[in-house]
């Protein structure tokens, strides 16, 4: 089959931006034979990959990204590492049963900072934990305080701060309240997902730039890439929404896109007035409504708002020039003390989600194994469900893999146009109800 849509990276992700300049990968090139393909180099394909490596260690693995690692979605988020179960909206299923989700994205992370610490990964790596925020005494008594109900049964710490003292760890008077918790890890995501791809085990081949544009599933997996192909018996699917360009998961994936902005790094005058010592995360109570924020250890702040139907996975640059506008008018709402701040990147990325929440994961055929539609969460469930994709694709008992089974299947999506309309008009309703919470 001919795979008629590719990622296409814009050049505008600011997180990578401010990195130092890396050299990519040799390109796929002639004719490739391997143990197994893994598709995708975001944080389930590079966590399946490192997982089968050590599982089976004689083996060769290719790994075949379309663009470079950290220029598409892994390294466009916001920079959270998840560990709780937070709401992601009233309109869309998080996942159930917070133990379970709790014991996976803890090995996750766990997984994730061996990496990082062992082979000394520059990406700001750190668990500063999270602040989840409402604007208004609405959001606080519809959200915040269940939340803490739950924390308390789960018998989790966390902090409530509101006021004066929610003003001074933020630098705003924005936020009505806000519930802290400490596991969350922030990190630069592009950073993140550059150290992984690059510090891969040996018996694991990255190639860059190869994008699939022929794809065989007769004998065993064949991908042919402008350079060359690659053949392999077993395929382990890392696409997230892309999978659906081979025949997987047909009409179960809905495609949104954020839009995020990083201002220039403050000034040391700016720094006062701000008068914020300790990096942080936010995340608000409403995913539509509300913003996602972020105060980096090289001072600049992040901005992530704005999150809208995309089927066709692409953003064009007079809608990235819009959202700039519109990122810098609510920054001055927030920080009215740092008024000569601008956005210095705005970029955009898309998000795959099911409509029940669940992931794309486990066996597709005989030879072929998924982890795919991370539903928002990409850090931590990418990387559990490449881990896992991984374990069962070798046979290794994992209990874990069970937790993942017992989420479900991605449910089936109305045809469009009628899908189309359906999920416009809902967003429309989930902003206007949600109002309160800009």
């Amino acid at each position: 089959m001919n795979i008629n849509r590719l990622p296409k990276d814009d050049k505008t992700n600011g997180w990578s931006a401010i990195l130092p300049k890396r050299s990519p990968k040799p390109a796929l090139q002639g004719d490739v034979s391997a143990d197994w393909i893994v598709l995708g180099a975001g944080y389930a394909g590079l966590a399946a990959a490192r997982r089968l490596a050590e599982n089976c260690p004689d083996q060769h693995i290719a790994l075949i990204e379309a663009g470079q690692a950290g220029e598409n979605a892994s390294g466009r988020n916001s920079g959270f590492g998840i560990d709780l179960p937070h709401n992601v909206g009233s309109s869309l299923d998080e996942l159930e049963g917070s133990h379970r989700f709790m014991r996976l994205a803890r090995m996750a992370i766990e997984h994730v900072e061996e990496t990082v610490t062992s082979h000394d990964i520059a990406c700001d790596w750190a668990r500063h934990g999270k602040y989840h925020t409402a604007v208004s005494p609405r959001g606080t008594k519809d959200v915040l305080e269940p939340f803490v109900k739950e924390l308390e049964a789960l018998k989790e710490p966390y902090s409530w701060i509101e006021g004066d003292e929610l003003r001074a760890k933020l630098g705003s008077d924005h936020f009505t309240a806000a519930v802290y918790t400490p596991g969350c890890v922030l990190m630069n995501p592009a950073a993140l997902t550059r150290g992984l791809a690059d510090n891969l085990p040996a018996n694991v081949t990255l190639y860059e730039n190869s994008p699939v544009i022929e794809a065989r599933f007769e004998n065993g997996v064949q991908f042919t890439t402008p350079g060359g192909t690659v053949r392999a018996p077993k395929l382990i699917m890392a696409a997230n929404g892309f999978s659906e360009q081979f025949g997987f998961f047909p009409r179960r994936f809905l495609h949104l896109v954020a839009h995020a902005s990083l201002s220039r790094r403050l000034t040391e005058a700016e720094q006062r007035a701000f008068g914020v010592q300790a990096p942080w995360g936010l995340t608000p109570v409403n995913a539509f409504a509300g913003i996602t924020m972020r105060y980096t250890n090289d001072h600049r702040i992040l901005i992530r708002q704005g999150l809208s139907y995309c089927p066709n996975q692409r953003v064009t640059a007079s809608e990235q020039a819009m959202v700039k506008r519109r990122h810098k008018r609510l920054f001055d709402q927030r920080f009215p003390m740092l008024p000569d701040v601008g956005m210095e990147h705005t970029w955009s990325g898309i998000v795959c989600l099911s409509r029940n929440g669940a992931p794309g994961f486990g066996q597709l055929a005989p030879n072929i194994w998924s982890a795919v539609c991370q539903n928002a969460v990409g850090v931590t469930k990418g990387t559990f469900g490449g881990i896992l994709a991984a374990d069962m694709a070798t046979g290794r008992d994992n209990p874990l893999i069970a937790d993942m089974q017992s989420l479900g299947a991605p449910e089936l999506l109305p045809r469009r146009p009628f899908l189309d309309l359906g999920v416009r008009t809902r967003f429309q309703w989930e902003l206007w109800t949600n109002r309160h919470e800009a």
